[in-house]
């Protein structure tokens, strides 16, 4: 029986994001091991135990486990069904060397809210397109990591940063195709990364990756009724490959861009005039 079923291994674009690990483990144990950077693990069935800082621990469904870099850990599930898990490998620097120590002392987080992020951090991880959207996601994941290590999960109270996310939409704006990570934007505008993110979201209503995305459905939206076709549009719109623009159209518009360039086709005078 092979030890590991359904396996993915992923290696994203995301700035601090070294690997996506996901995993059935089916009776195997891993010996003590060390890694180089973070691994941010969370379970989704079963239970695993493991040593590490010469302390025994256990790993649930419910808790999120940080492991440190460079500290020797193993893991063993301990369930007749064996142990599905979601590993997201981070740089050290993502979470910073000062903290390890910390770490180990305190390995297993119970913060249903930090799981909740940590789970649609995965799913950006894993979509074609979705940097931006995954550096907003483990923005947020490492501030309330910190916060944790040093005592204090909850972030400070917002204050006003409008000039500061007017600034944001001009540079999303000025980078529609290209795009622009958090880390570049951050450094940009002299902001924190999860800074930036809660004042876009404070003053615009939602957060800058689906602000882009917008922005560039209505940059496909126009190339389409120039004549493009939508594999074409997809490209000049900045979209990772076709079905990433077909994904963001029918969310936006309720019917895909196939769909929208055969109705301007049939009637290009009423068949795609009226902007929903």
């Amino acid at each position: 029986m092979d030890a590991h079923a359904d396996t993915l291994v992923a290696r994203p674009n995301v700035p601090g994001v070294v690997e996506v690990f996901h995993t059935h483990m089916l009776g195997h144990a891993y010996p003590m091991h060390t890694h180089d950077t973070w691994a941010l693990l969370i379970i989704d069935s079963g239970l695993v135990r493991y040593d590490l800082g010469r302390h025994e621990h256990g790993a649930l469904e419910r808790t999120v486990t940080l492991l440190p870099p460079h500290v020797p850990h193993n893991g063993t599930p301990a369930s007749a069904q064996g142990l599905r898990k979601r590993v997201v490998y981070l740089e050290p620097a993502r979470i910073g060397a000062d903290l390890v120590g910390r770490s180990v002392d305190r390995p297993a987080l119970d913060d249903a809210v930090l799981r909740r992020r940590i789970h649609a951090l995965h799913r950006a991880l894993l979509e074609p397109g979705g940097e931006l959207e995954a550096e907003s996601r483990l923005a947020f994941v490492t501030e309330r990591l910190r916060g944790h290590l040093l005592g204090d999960p909850e972030p400070p109270p917002p204050v006003d940063r409008s000039a500061l996310a007017g600034r944001l939409r001009d540079l999303l704006d000025s980078r529609v195709v290209e795009g622009v990570s958090l880390d570049e934007a951050a450094a940009v505008l002299h902001a924190h990364p999860a800074h930036l993110v809660r004042a876009f979201g404070r003053r615009f209503g939602l957060p800058p990756h689906r602000y882009l995305v917008g922005r560039r459905v209505d940059l496909a939206r126009r190339l389409i009724l120039q004549g493009r076709s939508p594999a074409a549009a997809a490209a000049a719109a900045g979209f990772h490959d076709q079905a990433h623009l077909h994904r963001h159209f029918t969310r936006v518009l309720g019917l895909s861009p196939g769909r929208f360039a055969r109705a301007l086709r049939a009637d290009p005078v009423s068949g795609a005039s009226g902007r929903p």
